[in-house]
């Protein structure tokens, strides 16, 4: 099953099965619509003649990936698609050497999911309680997981359509940043950096990377895609800490732009649902496995050996 069929199949299943407002957005539903736009309006520069033979794997953070492609941060609704549908998620990535990312609420079987062998990370949100948000880093930590995420953008809770989903969270502060750092030992990923200001904020906090994402479009109506931020917050701090791209991602060109744009790995997130939903643990194996091939095929039309070596220049902006 090619990506194409996986999509439209994997959508018509989940909003059949009333899963259709996870796939929508905040308010107006601007930004779905706006992501897909930012990421159409570059193409590629083709260099056909002295070809390259590229590779795609990549060690991030200690952690080896086969593509700078992974799963972005998310646990609703995956346990209601498929029987065991954190597990089959775990185990295609495993297999297909991607990363998992779960977000909140934290997976009950999160040390179940650790044991698969498949690199693990799982997001706390800023939780009003904080001691409850240190609680959950804690248990987080205890479970084994590769690197903690911290919902940085979730102060304010999260929406889709007009309805609040998570209104007992506040915004962190720089010091308590601070102070997450100080309680978690792995790898620790701010996620949902937006802006030069929060991102130099995070690099002074001491985290280790950010994803640049508008929280797939369920925090505030009319955010800036990644591709947008990009280039202020690589200015700022593209050399001190990992970028993760995610929002809006589809094919191995959308990554490719990601890449170009000076991200290390780029997320995918209504992606796997479709997969998953489409054809179950196959469906989210042949995801990244079909992603890796086109990123492939076009990196030997764009002279990429390596996903660092794909670039700016490699990319033309519509006028």
């Amino acid at each position: 099953m090619g990506l194409t069929e996986i999509y439209q199949e994997g959508e018509k299943i989940l909003r059949g099965k009333e899963f259709g407002w996870v796939l929508d957005a905040v308010e107006t539903g601007f930004i779905v619509e706006h992501d897909r736009r930012i990421l159409d309006r570059y193409t590629f520069r083709p260099q056909y003649i002295d070809g390259v033979e590229p590779e795609t794997t990549c060690r991030i953070l200690d952690v080896e990936l086969a593509a700078p492609v992974i799963m972005s941060a998310m646990t609703m609704p995956i346990p209601a698609i498929t029987d065991n549908g954190l597990m089959d998620v775990a185990r295609a990535l495993k297999d297909a050497g991607s990363l998992m990312w779960v977000g909140t609420p934290i997976p009950k079987n999160l040390k179940e999911l650790a044991a698969t062998g498949v690199p693990l990370v799982a997001n706390a949100k800023p939780f009003g309680d904080r001691d409850k948000m240190f609680r959950a880093l804690e248990e987080i930590q205890n479970a084994g997981v590769t690197w903690v995420g911290i919902e940085t953008d979730a102060g304010q809770g999260t929406k889709i359509h007009d309805k609040q989903v998570a209104s007992d969270c506040a915004p962190l502060s720089l010091q308590e940043l601070k102070d997450i750092r100080k309680n978690v030992s792995c790898p620790l990923i701010c996620k949902g950096i937006l802006s030069r200001r929060d991102a130099e904020k995070c690099v002074e906090a001491g985290a280790d990377g950010m994803v640049i994402s508008n929280h797939g479009a369920h925090t505030l109506d009319y955010l800036p895609h990644a591709l947008q931020v990009m280039d202020e917050i690589v200015e700022a701090v593209g050399d001190k800490i990992v970028l993760i791209a995610d929002g809006g991602f589809r094919r191995g060109s959308d990554v490719l732009k990601g890449l170009a744009f000076g991200a290390s790995i780029v997320g995918l997130g209504r992606p796997i649902l479709y997969g998953l939903a489409a054809v179950g643990r196959e469906g989210v194996y042949q995801l990244i496995d079909e992603i890796t091939k086109e990123m492939i095929r076009i990196m030997s039309m764009i002279g990429a050996e390596n996903p660092t070596k794909v670039t700016r220049a490699m990319l033309i902006e519509d006028p």
